[in-house]
Protein backbone atom coordinates (compact mmCIF):
# COMPACT_ATOMS: atom_id res chain seq x y z
CA UNK A 1 0.00 0.00 0.00
CA UNK A 2 1.08 3.35 -0.94
CA UNK A 3 0.23 6.64 -1.86
CA UNK A 4 0.51 9.16 -5.05
CA UNK A 5 1.14 12.85 -5.54
CA UNK A 6 -1.34 13.71 -8.38
CA UNK A 7 0.50 16.42 -11.26
CA UNK A 8 -1.81 19.89 -10.40
CA UNK A 9 -3.55 19.57 -13.79
CA UNK A 10 -6.95 21.20 -11.87
CA UNK A 11 -7.41 23.02 -8.33
CA UNK A 12 -8.33 19.50 -7.36
CA UNK A 13 -5.49 17.61 -8.28
CA UNK A 14 -2.86 20.17 -6.65
CA UNK A 15 -2.89 19.07 -3.23
CA UNK A 16 -4.35 15.96 -3.86
CA UNK A 17 -2.75 12.54 -2.12
CA UNK A 18 -4.18 9.51 -3.32
CA UNK A 19 -4.29 6.00 -2.71
CA UNK A 20 -2.52 3.80 -5.55
CA UNK A 21 -4.91 0.23 -4.74
CA UNK A 22 -2.08 -1.51 -5.79
CA UNK A 23 -3.51 -4.35 -3.30
CA UNK A 24 -6.77 -4.33 -4.59
CA UNK A 25 -7.70 -7.04 -6.96
CA UNK A 26 -11.35 -7.36 -7.49
CA UNK A 27 -13.46 -4.31 -8.03
CA UNK A 28 -17.26 -5.53 -7.31
CA UNK A 29 -18.00 -6.69 -4.37
CA UNK A 30 -19.63 -10.28 -3.18
CA UNK A 31 -23.37 -9.62 -3.91
CA UNK A 32 -24.75 -12.23 -1.38
CA UNK A 33 -22.52 -10.40 1.31
CA UNK A 34 -23.86 -6.85 0.69
CA UNK A 35 -26.99 -5.27 2.38
CA UNK A 36 -28.23 -1.99 1.04
CA UNK A 37 -26.94 1.12 3.51
CA UNK A 38 -29.71 3.94 4.25
CA UNK A 39 -29.04 7.53 4.80
CA UNK A 40 -30.58 9.54 6.84
CA UNK A 41 -29.14 13.18 6.42
CA UNK A 42 -28.60 13.73 9.97
CA UNK A 43 -32.29 13.93 10.39
CA UNK A 44 -34.41 11.27 13.17
CA UNK A 45 -37.83 9.49 12.70
CA UNK A 46 -39.43 12.91 12.58
CA UNK A 47 -37.34 14.47 9.84
CA UNK A 48 -36.07 16.55 12.00
CA UNK A 49 -32.18 17.44 12.12
CA UNK A 50 -30.44 16.32 15.12
CA UNK A 51 -26.67 15.84 13.52
CA UNK A 52 -25.47 19.48 11.46
CA UNK A 53 -23.07 18.52 8.43
CA UNK A 54 -24.29 15.58 6.96
CA UNK A 55 -26.10 14.74 4.06
CA UNK A 56 -25.67 13.81 -0.02
CA UNK A 57 -22.70 11.34 -0.69
CA UNK A 58 -22.58 8.53 -3.20
CA UNK A 59 -24.27 5.76 -2.83
CA UNK A 60 -23.30 2.43 -0.68
CA UNK A 61 -24.27 -0.84 -0.03
CA UNK A 62 -22.93 -2.28 3.27
CA UNK A 63 -20.59 -5.07 3.57
CA UNK A 64 -21.05 -7.79 6.17
CA UNK A 65 -18.03 -8.25 7.85
CA UNK A 66 -17.15 -11.63 9.80
CA UNK A 67 -16.22 -10.05 13.06
CA UNK A 68 -16.48 -12.83 14.89
CA UNK A 69 -14.39 -15.40 13.11
CA UNK A 70 -16.95 -18.22 14.98
CA UNK A 71 -16.04 -20.68 11.90
CA UNK A 72 -13.44 -22.72 14.40
CA UNK A 73 -11.02 -25.40 12.96
CA UNK A 74 -12.39 -25.01 9.55
CA UNK A 75 -9.58 -23.12 6.84
CA UNK A 76 -10.66 -20.74 4.42
CA UNK A 77 -9.03 -19.39 1.21
CA UNK A 78 -8.17 -15.22 0.61
CA UNK A 79 -9.85 -15.06 -2.49
CA UNK A 80 -9.88 -11.21 -3.06
CA UNK A 81 -8.71 -8.28 -1.36
CA UNK A 82 -11.51 -5.48 -1.95
CA UNK A 83 -11.89 -2.10 -1.14
CA UNK A 84 -14.83 -1.02 1.46
CA UNK A 85 -16.36 2.41 1.18
CA UNK A 86 -18.00 1.83 4.73
CA UNK A 87 -14.58 1.59 6.30
CA UNK A 88 -10.63 3.03 6.19
CA UNK A 89 -9.64 -0.91 5.90
CA UNK A 90 -9.23 -2.93 3.35
CA UNK A 91 -11.19 -6.27 3.42
CA UNK A 92 -10.80 -9.75 2.26
CA UNK A 93 -13.09 -12.08 0.87
CA UNK A 94 -12.78 -15.52 2.05
CA UNK A 95 -13.96 -19.18 1.20
CA UNK A 96 -14.16 -21.69 3.57
CA UNK A 97 -13.58 -25.54 3.23
CA UNK A 98 -17.42 -26.29 3.17
CA UNK A 99 -18.42 -23.00 0.47
CA UNK A 100 -19.20 -20.67 2.73
CA UNK A 101 -17.80 -16.98 2.22
CA UNK A 102 -17.31 -14.58 4.43
CA UNK A 103 -15.37 -10.70 4.68
CA UNK A 104 -13.47 -10.44 7.00
CA UNK A 105 -10.93 -6.76 7.42
CA UNK A 106 -7.65 -7.73 5.14
CA UNK A 107 -4.54 -7.60 7.44
CA UNK A 108 -1.84 -6.17 6.20
CA UNK A 109 0.25 -7.79 3.64
CA UNK A 110 -2.25 -10.60 3.16
CA UNK A 111 -2.10 -12.40 -0.29
CA UNK A 112 -4.68 -14.16 -2.76
CA UNK A 113 -4.34 -17.99 -2.90
CA UNK A 114 -3.26 -17.53 0.92
CA UNK A 115 -4.89 -20.29 3.56
CA UNK A 116 -5.84 -18.75 6.93
CA UNK A 117 -8.38 -20.42 10.20
CA UNK A 118 -9.64 -19.57 13.13
CA UNK A 119 -9.73 -21.50 16.48
CA UNK A 120 -8.16 -22.42 19.77
CA UNK A 121 -4.97 -24.52 18.50
CA UNK A 122 -3.88 -22.67 15.11
CA UNK A 123 -0.72 -21.60 14.62
CA UNK A 124 -0.50 -17.68 15.14
CA UNK A 125 0.19 -16.47 11.62
CA UNK A 126 -1.13 -13.93 9.53
CA UNK A 127 -4.70 -13.82 9.44
CA UNK A 128 -5.61 -16.49 11.91
CA UNK A 129 -7.67 -15.73 15.13
CA UNK A 130 -6.86 -17.51 17.60
CA UNK A 131 -7.64 -16.46 22.12
CA UNK A 132 -5.30 -14.08 23.44
CA UNK A 133 -4.71 -17.20 26.05
CA UNK A 134 -3.29 -18.86 23.03
CA UNK A 135 -0.98 -15.95 21.58
CA UNK A 136 2.47 -15.57 22.28
CA UNK A 137 3.70 -12.59 24.16
CA UNK A 138 4.91 -9.48 21.99
CA UNK A 139 2.90 -10.31 19.14
CA UNK A 140 1.07 -7.76 16.87
CA UNK A 141 -2.67 -8.03 16.94
CA UNK A 142 -5.53 -6.35 16.09
CA UNK A 143 -9.39 -7.00 15.71
CA UNK A 144 -9.49 -7.80 19.24
CA UNK A 145 -12.68 -9.02 21.44
CA UNK A 146 -13.43 -7.57 24.69
CA UNK A 147 -16.02 -9.47 25.64
CA UNK A 148 -16.37 -13.31 24.74
CA UNK A 149 -18.29 -14.32 21.65
CA UNK A 150 -18.75 -10.92 21.05
CA UNK A 151 -16.98 -9.84 18.22
CA UNK A 152 -14.29 -7.57 17.40
CA UNK A 153 -14.27 -3.66 18.87
CA UNK A 154 -10.72 -3.29 19.29
CA UNK A 155 -7.94 -1.80 16.20
CA UNK A 156 -10.09 -2.01 13.45
CA UNK A 157 -9.45 0.66 11.87
CA UNK A 158 -6.60 1.47 8.74
CA UNK A 159 -2.94 0.41 9.63
CA UNK A 160 -4.15 0.03 13.43
CA UNK A 161 -2.57 -2.68 16.20
CA UNK A 162 -2.13 -3.73 19.48
CA UNK A 163 0.65 -5.89 21.04
CA UNK A 164 0.46 -8.40 23.55
CA UNK A 165 2.72 -7.74 26.56
CA UNK A 166 2.27 -10.28 29.13
CA UNK A 167 -0.29 -12.35 31.27
CA UNK A 168 -1.72 -12.11 34.38
CA UNK A 169 -4.22 -14.83 35.52
CA UNK A 170 -7.32 -15.51 32.86
CA UNK A 171 -6.40 -11.91 31.97
CA UNK A 172 -3.87 -11.27 29.07
CA UNK A 173 -2.25 -7.07 29.00
CA UNK A 174 -2.62 -5.40 25.88
CA UNK A 175 -1.53 -1.93 24.44
CA UNK A 176 -3.98 -0.14 22.33
CA UNK A 177 -3.64 1.91 19.35
CA UNK A 178 -4.64 4.73 21.66
CA UNK A 179 -1.51 4.07 23.74
CA UNK A 180 -3.61 2.55 26.97
CA UNK A 181 -2.27 -0.66 28.49
CA UNK A 182 -5.02 -2.59 29.79
CA UNK A 183 -6.61 -5.98 30.90
CA UNK A 184 -8.53 -8.43 28.22
CA UNK A 185 -10.04 -11.84 28.82
CA UNK A 186 -7.64 -14.73 27.62
CA UNK A 187 -10.56 -16.10 26.15
CA UNK A 188 -11.22 -13.38 24.02
CA UNK A 189 -10.49 -13.58 20.36
CA UNK A 190 -8.17 -11.69 17.88
CA UNK A 191 -6.29 -11.53 14.66
CA UNK A 192 -2.73 -11.99 14.48
CA UNK A 193 -1.07 -9.36 12.40
CA UNK A 194 -1.54 -5.48 11.80
CA UNK A 195 -4.62 -3.95 9.29
CA UNK A 196 -3.95 -3.12 5.97
CA UNK A 197 -3.89 0.50 4.61
CA UNK A 198 -1.64 2.13 6.94
CA UNK A 199 -1.07 4.85 4.26
CA UNK A 200 -4.62 5.89 4.84
CA UNK A 201 -2.99 8.72 7.14
CA UNK A 202 -1.37 10.26 4.55
CA UNK A 203 -4.05 10.47 1.94
CA UNK A 204 -5.62 14.14 1.36
CA UNK A 205 -8.57 14.70 0.22
CA UNK A 206 -7.81 17.83 -2.26
CA UNK A 207 -11.16 19.77 -3.01
CA UNK A 208 -14.16 20.32 -0.69
CA UNK A 209 -16.11 18.34 -3.47
CA UNK A 210 -14.35 15.36 -2.20
CA UNK A 211 -16.03 15.11 1.03
CA UNK A 212 -19.48 16.30 -0.29
CA UNK A 213 -19.58 12.52 -2.08
CA UNK A 214 -18.32 11.39 1.80
CA UNK A 215 -21.44 12.80 2.78
CA UNK A 216 -20.26 15.94 4.87
CA UNK A 217 -21.46 18.92 4.16
CA UNK A 218 -19.38 22.63 4.88
CA UNK A 219 -19.00 23.25 8.32
CA UNK A 220 -19.45 26.93 9.36
CA UNK A 221 -17.05 27.56 12.60
CA UNK A 222 -19.01 29.11 15.92
CA UNK A 223 -16.53 32.42 15.65
CA UNK A 224 -18.50 33.04 12.45
CA UNK A 225 -22.08 33.50 13.61
CA UNK A 226 -24.23 35.45 15.69
CA UNK A 227 -23.91 35.74 19.43
CA UNK A 228 -27.79 34.48 18.90
CA UNK A 229 -26.15 31.62 16.96
CA UNK A 230 -23.22 30.62 19.13
CA UNK A 231 -21.47 31.32 22.51
CA UNK A 232 -18.37 32.11 20.31
CA UNK A 233 -20.21 34.43 18.03
CA UNK A 234 -20.29 38.38 17.44
CA UNK A 235 -17.55 40.75 18.65
CA UNK A 236 -16.41 43.53 16.44
CA UNK A 237 -13.90 42.56 13.35
CA UNK A 238 -12.57 39.15 13.74
CA UNK A 239 -12.99 38.47 17.04
CA UNK A 240 -11.31 35.13 17.93
CA UNK A 241 -14.43 34.23 20.33
CA UNK A 242 -13.11 33.75 23.84
CA UNK A 243 -12.79 30.11 25.27
CA UNK A 244 -13.56 27.20 23.01
CA UNK A 245 -17.00 25.70 23.60
CA UNK A 246 -19.64 23.89 21.88
CA UNK A 247 -22.72 25.10 20.79
CA UNK A 248 -24.83 24.55 24.26
CA UNK A 249 -22.14 26.31 26.09
CA UNK A 250 -19.94 23.21 26.99
CA UNK A 251 -16.19 23.81 27.06
CA UNK A 252 -14.75 21.85 24.56
CA UNK A 253 -10.76 21.31 23.98
CA UNK A 254 -9.13 18.72 26.58
CA UNK A 255 -12.36 18.38 28.76
CA UNK A 256 -12.79 14.96 30.42
CA UNK A 257 -15.81 13.01 28.81
CA UNK A 258 -15.17 9.62 30.02
CA UNK A 259 -17.32 8.26 33.10
CA UNK A 260 -15.62 8.60 36.57
CA UNK A 261 -16.79 5.35 37.53
CA UNK A 262 -17.00 3.60 34.67
CA UNK A 263 -16.81 -0.47 35.50
CA UNK A 264 -14.06 -1.15 33.03
CA UNK A 265 -11.46 1.50 35.26
CA UNK A 266 -10.32 -1.74 37.21
CA UNK A 267 -8.65 -3.31 34.12
CA UNK A 268 -6.80 -0.19 33.05
CA UNK A 269 -3.37 -0.63 33.95
CA UNK A 270 -2.00 2.90 32.57
CA UNK A 271 -4.54 5.60 30.60
CA UNK A 272 -4.24 6.48 27.28
CA UNK A 273 -1.29 9.14 26.14
CA UNK A 274 -2.31 12.88 26.55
Amino acid sequence: MAVKKLRPVTPGTRHRIAPTFEEITKSTPEKSLTVPLKKSGGRNNQGKMTMRYIGGGHKRRYRLIDFKRDKHDVPAIVESVEYDPNRTARISLVKYEDGEKRYIIAPAGIKVGQTIVAGPNVPPELGNALPLAAIPVGTIIHNIELKPGAGASLARSAGSYAQLLGRDGKYVSLRTPSGETRLVLGACYATVGSVSNADHMNEAVGKAGRNRWLGIRPRTRGVAMNPVDHPMGGGEGRASGGHPRSRKGLYAKGGKTRSPKKYSDRLIISKRKK
